[in-house]
């Protein structure tokens, strides 16, 4: 199984109803620390949830520096596993990150099957919250609570510093989430249709 067969399997069976709630984003290749790392697919709604996936043709090489990158970011975190690493994976993972294992049926059917459901993230880290915003969010937000002149012209650390120090963390994530919900033309993956096939998001999605 690669990649591609697993993502648009778990679209089409696990992520159905959030493709079709308003009030739900569901986003492909969800740049983390500014690229360090990207998660295969983020769910934003009134939390940041992020899934990694691992086919039979990844490694688990790069899965530590990945699982540094979710935790500082998400608040619940899934990693859909091949079987060829689901030992290992489970070994390595941190026990609040759900596991779904992945297997191809005799027809080339894809299934699902929770082995562990996710739990709540308690270390989630402000600024690398805040590096989810573009630019020019970060000086939007700034300028919505009364920051001016040269101070908005800064370079993008120190606008992601001053928006932490000024928002608590509720109320960051919050903000946060409202503004990567307004993107439009935003890596959005294929979406289902009613019928269980798939078509490519208009430009307004």
């Amino acid at each position: 199984m690669y990649d591609l067969q697993i993502r648009t399997n778990f679209h089409q069976k696990c992520l159905r109803k959030h493709h079709f709630n308003s009030s739900t984003l569901v986003v492909d290749e969800l740049g983390l620390q500014h690229g360090k790392c990207r998660a295969d697919i983020a769910v934003i709604n009134g939390h940041l949830i992020g899934y990694e996936i691992k086919s039979d043709v990844d490694s688990l090489r790069r899965l530590n520096d990945q699982i540094d990158s979710y935790n500082a970011v998400f608040d619940r975190v899934a990693a859909i596993v091949a079987e060829c690493h689901l030992s290992e994976a489970v070994a390595i993972l941190p026990e609040w990150w759900g596991v779904i294992s992945v297997l191809e049926g005799q027809r080339g059917a894809i299934h699902f099957k929770t082995i562990r459901r996710s739990k709540q993230n308690t270390h989630v880290d402000d600024y690398a919250v805040a590096q989810l915003l573009w630019r020019n969010e970060a000086q939007e937000i700034l300028a919505n609570l009364g920051i001016r002149g040269k101070q908005l012209q800064e370079k993008r650390a120190n606008l992601y510093c001053c928006i932490v120090s000024k928002l608590d963390s509720s109320e960051l994530r919050r903000t946060i989430r409202k503004y990567l919900m307004q993107r439009t033309n935003w890596r959005h993956p294929a979406l289902l249709s009613p019928s269980d096939g798939l078509f490519q998001p208009s430009a307004t999605s």
